[in-house]
């Protein structure tokens, strides 16, 4: 294995290449990416650079003379056409075509859209953020407000950042509670008293119908970025079918990242959008490739920023049977157990970061307390671990 070809720059794919390197490859790394700007920070754009906090260095997530250190090449604005699986190259937009030896996809995610919506504002990527915050200032200008439609993370950090910045806004959900996919009811209530404690028209179980397209932030979620997995062949389902490892159903191909979903020994899908997984899993990836045994196996974990208040989640909380308090919800911290038979399987802590690294020592050890001692505050969780 000479050629490596990494197609894609964001989190996953850097975290490939550094792996392969650090791993010992002594062949050619390249990224392929199809934004004109290197690999940057996702999660910021809709906080702290949304809200003009940040300077555009500080996005940076690895500058192309470091990059290039590692012996890692990195190209962008390039486009990739097609997979030639049997050539082992794929082809670019420009014509040309990039030969391979193994092939790493790490393409990523898009906006989900709506029909009637194509002038609304979406945010996955950099410019996608540049060109909101321009809305932003003419929407406050003009004393115009701003409505998101969905009331996931994304959705509800634009519209905390735009309440900051003094915008009128509405969130549009269209199921009954905010954060329905990734919550229980208790912490959606918490969330929605948040938002509207800071000023959040909230409108649960609403259409988007009527709504000035113009005034609008969609945030209904992502479509996986498998096209080009598809027309090549492999096994895609909502996403690039892989396996711990990083697997594809095709040899020499291996994929990481919100581009992918991973096939569980119970034959489930699970799919993970998140900082962690595109980077455990592009290491897992790297591992494949490298001849080693490294499965994606650490819990999974995820965080969120909303008006001053930080959500850690770690581990996943559906299929849960019973979930316990762990402090009071008025508390300047808290946190939720969530238990199926008996079992320990995610806990979700509000400002608390100790229950949040003590809750992942604990999954990923295969320790679970009961019920009882989660709920009860006296007792010492991290005896658990002894």
């Amino acid at each position: 294995m000479d050629r490596v070809l990494i197609v894609g720059a964001g989190q996953a794919a850097v975290a490939t290449a550094e792996a392969l390197r650090a791993g010992g490859h002594a062949g050619t790394i390249t990224l392929l990416g199809d934004e004109p700007h290197g690999p940057y920070h996702r999660p910021p754009l809709s906080k702290g650079w949304l809200a003009g906090e940040m300077q555009a260095a500080q996005l940076v997530m690895r500058a192309p003379e470091m990059l290039a250190k590692k012996g890692i090449v990195l190209r962008t604005g390039v486009s990739v056409s097609a997979i030639d699986r049997a050539a082992r190259c794929v082809h670019l937009a420009d014509g040309t075509c990039e030969p391979y030896d193994a092939l790493v996809l790490a393409t990523g995610a898009t906006p989900r859209r709506l029909p009637g919506f194509e002038q609304a504002a979406v945010l996955r990527g950099r410019d996608d953020a540049e060109a909101l915050a321009e809305r932003l200032r003419a929407l406050h200008a003009a004393g115009r407000p701003l409505t998101v439609v969905g009331g996931g993370f994304i959705g509800l950090e634009v519209a905390a950042t735009a309440r900051k910045l003094g915008l009128a806004v509405t969130v549009i959900e269209a199921q009954p509670r905010l954060l329905a996919r990734a919550l229980p009811p208790l912490l959606s209530d918490w969330f929605a008293n948040l938002h509207r404690s800071h000023g959040v028209d909230l409108r649960l179980g609403a259409s988007a119908d009527g709504v000035d397209p113009g005034e609008v932030l969609l945030g209904i979620g992502v479509v996986a970025n498998d096209a080009l997995a598809r027309a090549a062949g492999l096994a895609c389902d909502g996403g690039i079918v892989i396996d711990a490892h990083g697997r594809t159903s095709a040899p020499a191909i291996v994929a990481a990242g919100d581009c992918t979903v991973r096939r569980l020994p119970d034959g489930r899908l699970l799919r993970l959008e998140s900082v962690q997984g595109a980077t455990e899993g592009g290491k897992a990836a790297a591992a494949t490739l490298l001849g080693q045994d490294r499965p994606f196996t650490a819990t999974p974990w995820f965080w969120s920023d909303q008006h001053g208040r930080k959500l850690q989640m770690a581990g996943l909380s559906a299929g849960a049977d019973r979930s316990v308090l762990r402090g009071v919800l008025d508390a300047p911290s808290f946190s939720v157990w969530h238990f199926a038979g008996g079992r320990l399987i995610a806990v979700d802590s509000v400002d608390d970061a100790k229950a949040h690294l003590l809750a992942r020592k604990l999954l990923d050890a295969g320790r679970s307390p009961t019920p009882a001692q989660a709920a009860d505050p006296a007792f010492d969780l991290a005896t658990l671990l002894a």
